[in-house]
């Protein structure tokens, strides 16, 4: 009998230069030795107690990230994808305004040739979070902890890849009723008024607001 390789592979995307990029590193050890892939690891049993403890340590680990909003993605297997024989990966996906020198950043676009099924995996999460952003509020997990509406409404452009009509976006805003005023603080860029500073509620630090149809 045949033991499965388990693993876990995580998605960890950030904006960079107004492009939605994912994070890469160089793997050291075979299969795939010095090619550029997604970071991930063995399940450890004696240290994880889910797989979604596994993908956080590694996201650690490889990535030197610790994500406030970490979501399973789903699950790929089979007897093909991994040379060393069966195996079966949970991926996750997360998102981070900044992320370390621990990865490298790849806009999602421009991806190299990647090893396993890591593009296909990529791909998916791409598809997933752009879908999501259209009505929820995932988007403001790329944020840094302060920002104004409009540096809100760019990320979203970015993560959704078009132009969305910024009076839609101040009511899809108040739909998911994620963020709050900072007191006292404003923003001036230019010679255009001082802008309001928001922030997340603190019952959305670690979890999204969803609303029943997109803008």
């Amino acid at each position: 009998m045949v033991t499965p390789i388990l693993t876990v592979d995580t998605v960890l995307l950030t904006i960079v230069d107004s492009e939605l990029c994912v994070a890469l590193h160089q793997r050291e050890a075979a299969p795939f030795a010095g090619h550029w892939a997604l970071p991930g690891g063995f399940i450890h049993t004696h240290e994880d107690d889910s797989a979604k403890a596994a993908a956080a340590r590694v996201l650690e680990v490889k990535a030197g990230v610790r994500s406030p909003y970490l979501e399973e993605f789903g699950t790929f297997s089979g007897p093909v994808r991994d040379p060393r024989g069966w195996s079966m990966t949970v991926v996750y996906f997360a998102l981070v305004p900044v992320v370390s020198q621990a990865a490298a950043m790849f806009p999602v676009n421009q991806l190299p040739n990647l090893p396993f099924d890591h593009s296909q995996i990529v791909s998916g999460v791409v598809q997933r979070v752009r879908s999501k952003a259209s009505y929820s509020s995932l988007p403001v997990f790329l944020c840094p902890t302060e920002f104004t509406i409009a540096e809100l409404h760019a990320t979203y452009e970015v993560v959704q890849n078009e132009a969305i009509n910024i009076a839609n976006f101040r009511r899809k805003l108040a739909d998911l009723d994620v963020l709050e005023p900072v007191p006292g603080a404003l923003r001036t860029a230019g010679r255009s008024r001082p802008s309001q500073i928001y922030r997340l509620k603190k019952r959305y630090k670690d979890a999204l607001s969803v609303r029943e149809r997109g803008i």
